[in-house]
């Protein structure tokens, strides 16, 4: 048995290890054993997520747990409502932007952050040393109408929820594109903005339990950013699957990812006496310019590992209000510890309607450097500090950028793949360094061909 937990908990491709039926069914009775007996669960729109809800909730049911399904509903959502008195815990089914044949499971504390690592190596050695024999449930026969359930209650309780985090009673005259990614957010979010008399136009909230994600979304918001233009919107904004990110488009058509939206808020929320701090966290993935944008704010970046549980770890530990990822996790602490995509947009919407300005407007002073990330699909995870090939590749970049740049390297914690990214000022070198590394990867670890996503300032 590998290792169950990843970055952003238990992940792969649905039907096999660690989303097998079995693993799936050790986990709940895990989940219940370590003393979380009052769960909700949620899921998002993939076909898979209806038969993993239904061995979780067998599974937990049988060892003296109490479920509550909400059914299709955000990431950030679960763990709004795992802090309530209802609840010990909260349970997420989804793999977040990857495709649909993918799933995952998150699981929330009573705090509604995401387990630590401690808790999740506990949880782990349970579910490794389960070798009792559980029953297998018929998972068959789904239909559409149950890949799209949901319950309104539960959805009307979190777009209040939402509601409460915006001081502006409507959003009038904005009309916004909400690309909602076939996912998670299909009703809340178009639901949320027409309450708030906003014009929208909605994309990609047609979810059949295999489109999610599929060339829409915050990985792939070309249609987003098109349609922004042509409906000649106030700006757009991309959800992933979950819901616990976006990607924002301005009504120019230029992308902007959550370095631009963390600049944003931060100058408001300091404006309003909410940075107290001082400090924006982020991960070691956030481009330097943001670093750079914030010094004459008189603000300054704390860094982190990957991931968007330990920014909400260092936003605790130092009383900090503001962070999140490049990817389009924003977390501000006065709403929840977890990453919301809706939250954001609605967040910026107010800020553009507050200020009578442009999302374009919003973003002077942040000029990016520029930067280039490189997926390489590998078939082992190998400590690349012990292949002569790649150190040497790594060895003449560093020389390139003579001081003036960086190189970060790291194997993704969710997929096979290793994520490559250089930062510099001159994009020829760093195109030139970053291929040449991808190369040596593919050589040494990979199987298929080199898949890549440019980040640079425009993004």
């Amino acid at each position: 048995m590998g290792e169950l937990f990843g970055t952003d908990g238990v992940r792969g491709t649905a039907g096999e290890y660690p989303l097998d039926h079995g693993t799936v069914y050790k986990l709940g009775v895990a989940l219940t054993q370590s003393g979380r007996r009052r769960i909700v669960i949620g899921r998002d729109t993939r076909a898979s997520g209806v038969w993993i809800e239904k061995v979780l909730e067998e599974a937990i049911s049988a060892h003296g747990g109490q479920v509550t399904l909400a059914h299709v509903i955000t990431t950030p959502a679960v763990a709004f409502f795992s802090q309530s008195d209802e609840f010990d815990a909260g349970v997420m089914i989804s793999a977040s932007h990857n495709a649909h044949q993918d799933n995952g499971i998150k699981i929330f504390s009573d705090q509604g952050s995401k387990l630590s690592d401690e808790e999740e190596q506990q949880i782990e050695r349970a579910v490794v040393q389960d070798e009792g024999e559980h029953p297998h449930l018929d998972i068959n026969g789904m239909n559409l109408e149950q890949v799209t359930a949901s319950h309104p209650e539960w959805i009307a309780r979190y777009v209040d929820f939402l509601r409460k985090g915006c001081s502006t009673e409507t959003l009038k005259p904005l009309k916004i594109v909400l690309d909602c990614a076939h996912g998670a957010a299909f009703r809340i979010a178009p639901m949320l903005f027409q309450e708030l008399g906003v014009e929208v136009v909605t994309i990609n909230a047609e979810p059949n339990g295999n489109n999610i994600n599929c060339d829409c979304g915050s990985l792939h918001p070309e249609q987003m950013m098109e349609t922004v233009l042509d409906s000649r919107a106030s700006f757009g904004v991309a959800f992933d699957g979950d819901s616990d990110r976006a990607i924002f488009c301005d009504e120019k058509g230029n992308l902007l990812d959550g370095d631009h939206i963390l600049f944003i808020l931060s100058r408001y929320l300091r404006d309003k006496g909410q940075m107290e701090s001082g400090c924006v966290v982020t991960t070691v993935m956030a481009n330097a310019g943001l670093e750079v944008a914030l010094e004459p704010e008189n603000m300054r970046l704390v860094r982190t590992r990957v991931g968007d549980r330990y920014v909400a770890e260092e936003m605790l530990r130092g009383s900090h209000d503001l962070g999140g990822e490049p990817s389009g996790h924003i977390i501000v602490r006065s709403h929840s510890l977890a990453g919301d995509g809706i939250f954001s947009a609605l967040k910026i919407a107010q800020i553009v309607t507050e200020t009578g300005g442009s999302l374009m407007e919003l973003t002077v002073g942040l000029e990016k450097l520029p930067q280039v990330l490189v997926n390489v699909p590998i078939r082992e995870k190998r400590d690349f500090s012990q292949i002569s090939e790649i150190q040497s590749k790594i060895q003449q970049a560093e020389e390139a950028l003579q001081g003036r740049g960086r190189i970060f390297i790291r194997y993704s914690g969710t997929e096979p793949l290793v994520r490559i990214m250089l930062e510099g000022e001159s994009r020829s070198v760093i195109e030139k360094h970053t291929g040449s590394i991808a190369a040596a990867f593919k050589r040494a670890l990979g199987e298929t061909e080199v898949g890549s996503e440019v980040l640079d300032s425009g993004i």
